[in-house]
């Protein structure tokens, strides 16, 4: 039986925030990227990811309104979000998990913090499973 990777899009306009968590995850994820919200809503509908990494600032509208799209589509609602920002407010983080997010990480992101939390959304038990 072959090993499908699982997909992961990562929503971000830094390049190189994306290369970063990218680095971070390892190779055994398919990595797709988006710079602004329009191509995370769209990139969500098109490569069906299995997690989304997304920040709050970015162009062409915020993360909190990507978040609020993926809920309401039946086609993107079950998909688990992992919002990664600088942003430090207390309410957009209690806003971010009120949308339903299945986590809220600060940046900059711990290597093994992000793998875990990655691991949980996916559903993996054993959280060294895919930590490269």
């Amino acid at each position: 039986m072959a090993y499908i990777m699982p997909k992961i899009l990562i929503a971000d306009d830094s390049r190189f925030q994306v290369q970063l968590l990218a680095s971070y995850l390892g190779k055994g994820f398919e990595v797709t990227s988006a710079s602004d919200a329009l191509q995370a809503w769209m990139g969500a509908l098109r490569s069906k990811p299995d997690v989304i990494l997304l920040d709050i600032n970015m162009p062409g509208g915020t993360g909190l309104e990507v978040l609020k799209r993926l809920r309401m589509s039946t086609k993107t609602q079950h998909i688990p979000v992992i919002v990664v920002s600088g942003n430090e407010s207390e309410e957009t983080e209690k806003a971010v998990r009120d949308l339903g997010a299945a986590d809220f990480l600060h940046k900059p992101v711990e290597k093994n913090q992000l793998c875990d939390t990655v691991n949980r959304a996916l559903g993996v038990l054993d959280h060294q499973a895919n930590r490269p």
